[in-house]
């Protein structure tokens, strides 16, 4: 009886590449639905800008509080809120800075 020895490759299969592969939407572009939400949201508050004022208005005579709440709320999606960044040192520590007087 003979035997035959098989050798097997140490190297990996190829990973399958799907056929449509990089054929998706680039990075960085918002999807249809998206885009038609947030057009319908801009005409919505265009339309509605003189009235937006009027309703805050009426809302301020009887609690200027709520008047403002409402303002800020809704000017949070005209003016972004920015990201909170935390600046360390070395190993999350404190920041060292040194100076001396040249003379």
């Amino acid at each position: 009886m003979e035997t035959t020895k098989i050798e097997q490759s140490s190297a990996a299969p190829a990973k399958r590449i799907p056929p449509r592969a990089g054929m998706g939407r680039p990075a960085g572009v918002p999807n249809k639905s998206t885009s038609a939400v947030r057009e319908a949201i801009a005409r919505m508050a265009e339309e509605n800008a003189e009235n937006f004022l009027q309703w805050i208005n009426q809302v301020a005579a009887t609690n200027p509080e709520k008047a403002c709440d409402i303002y800020l709320k809704a000017i949070e999606y005209h003016i972004p809120k920015l990201a909170r960044t935390e600046v360390t040192g070395k190993d999350d520590g404190p920041i060292n800075i040194g100076f001396s007087w040249i003379k």
